[in-house]
């Protein structure tokens, strides 16, 4: 076992699949020679060599359209778009080409590619560099879905990713880069669209996803204090979605409440919730119950970010208070 940073994870798990297959290479804007904008590739240069990860220009298109030429000719490439916010400059590439390439040519032409990205807020990076788009790429047939919430979960949940014949919308969030646990050694490879039970409980279950499973679990211990056992389900995948896990879940407790970074509108926790009130009505206790970030665009100012994003203490509040 080591004990790893989440960004340090990130560098071993495309290392990892940089070892594994010859065909996989790396891109994007300051990844090789600086190291990455958040220090979370450094060494890859110096032990891959510029044929395999290569600094692009400052360009979203470039970056994204150079990955799916690469993956339409037999490579697999990673490639890296700084900020998620940044993605909506991509747009088209991502959402009418990557995404729909192997449906429109029948299968004959499959994009083995993945987009990593950093998401979310927490940093005080402002309205244009503190967005969590998951739900944007969510809403796109022909894209996978990754929000890891561990080190371990990055580095396997990145190797089933690279080796996964469709393309994946990699998130990692920027405020988890300095988090460590340990990790096994050796090769790591997850499963795509599992969800994983961080915490068990019989009272009430609470999804979360990313940066908001810490502030999930840490919630679920207080109220236990409180005498309200909840358990903590780490979504992990949006696309695939793991309903069985969350609606076994679910169907349990009788109460669930989803943690979401993401604006409140149209946001990843609806769509569970109305897939909880079509296949498990009968199981609920009471009405489900979204913890969101309000629909505004995020404040730079330290005060008003933290109000603004969920928080252990608005989780267990609302819990609380839901159950009476």
């Amino acid at each position: 076992m080591a004990l790893l940073s989440y960004r340090e994870a990130v560098a071993r798990g495309i290392a990892q699949e940089l070892d594994h297959d010859e065909r996989v290479v790396f891109l994007g804007e300051d990844v090789a020679a600086p190291g990455g904008v958040f220090k979370a590739t450094g060494g890859l240069l110096d032990r891959f060599g510029p044929l395999r990860v290569s600094d692009a220009p400052i360009s979203e298109q470039a970056i994204l359209g150079a990955a799916m030429g690469a993956a339409m000719t037999g490579l697999r490439p990673i490639a890296e778009i700084m900020f998620s916010d940044f993605l909506a400059v991509c747009w088209d590439i991502v959402a009418n080409q990557i995404a729909k390439t192997r449906y429109m040519t029948g299968g004959q032409v499959s994009l083995p590619l993945v987009i990593r990205t950093a998401n979310g807020g927490g940093m005080r990076f402002g309205a244009q560099h503190s967005q969590s788009v998951e739900n944007w790429a969510m809403a796109v047939p022909g894209l996978k879905v990754v929000a890891p919430s561990t080190p371990e979960d990055v580095i396997g949940l990145l190797a089933a990713a690279v080796r996964d014949p469709d393309p994946v919308m990699f998130f990692e969030h920027k405020g988890l880069y300095p988090m460590k646990a340990e990790v096994p050694d050796g090769e790591i490879v997850d499963i795509l669209g599992t969800a994983k039970v961080r915490r068990t409980g019989a009272d009430a279950t609470i999804v979360a996803l990313a940066a908001m499973v810490p502030r999930a679990i840490a919630a679920a211990e207080e109220l236990a204090t409180l005498g309200i056992e909840a358990e903590v389900v780490d979504v992990r995948s949006l696309v695939p979605l793991d309903t069985r896990t969350i609606l076994g879940s679910v169907a349990a407790t009788g109460r669930l409440f989803t943690v979401e970074e993401n604006p409140r509108l149209c946001g990843w926790g609806a769509e569970i919730v109305s897939i909880a009130v079509a296949e498990v009505w009968s199981d609920l206790t009471g009405p489900p119950v979204r913890i969101t970030t309000p629909h505004v665009p995020l404040p730079a100012a330290a005060e008003l970010e933290d109000h603004t994003i969920p928080s252990t203490a608005r989780i267990v509040e609302t819990v609380r208070k839901a159950l009476g």
